[in-house]
């Protein structure tokens, strides 16, 4: 297994741009184009955009962004868009960005990790909290974890 930083390795620009837009397709597909392009060169540690990698594979993705287009502004840095192959849920695979975000947040000199998500159960094992509500400019509202890292 290999998390592939897109913006260590740029090369794999396009292909994680085309990743996150298969994976996320209710995403309109300019917006990873757009947010991914321009992490390459941006100037302070956020955003990071990663691949998950099994042998030639890629098998899953997560971004580590300033906000997740929600109404919470005072929080960040959030992981997003963590997507695993359905054929290979269930193991874990899923952990393994996580990881690799709470690493990358703490690198950069954050304390917390925040995530927005209608899912309950899931980031619990993995250790998040539940704090509140937060709203999106599009009218829904998720629910907001929290881990230390």
């Amino acid at each position: 297994m290999e998390i592939i930083s897109i913006r260590e390795n740029p090369d794999h620009k396009d292909r994680a741009i085309g990743y996150f837009q298969r994976s996320w397709p209710s995403v309109m597909p300019k917006i990873y184009e757009d947010c991914i392009s321009h992490s390459i060169d941006a100037r302070d540690s956020l955003p990071q955009w990663y691949l998950l990698k099994k042998e030639d594979e890629i098998i899953g993705c997560a971004g580590l962004i300033t906000n997740d287009f929600i109404s919470r502004g005072d929080l960040y840095p959030w992981i997003c868009g963590i997507f695993i192959e359905e054929k290979l849920r269930g193991k874990a695979y899923g952990s393994m960005l996580i990881d690799k975000a709470k690493m990358d947040t703490k690198m950069a000199g954050f304390e917390y990790l925040y995530l927005c998500t209608e899912h309950i159960g899931y980031y619990e094992k993995y250790g998040f909290k539940y704090i509140g509500q937060g709203y999106h400019p599009w009218g829904e509202e998720s629910r907001i974890y929290e881990i230390k890292v």
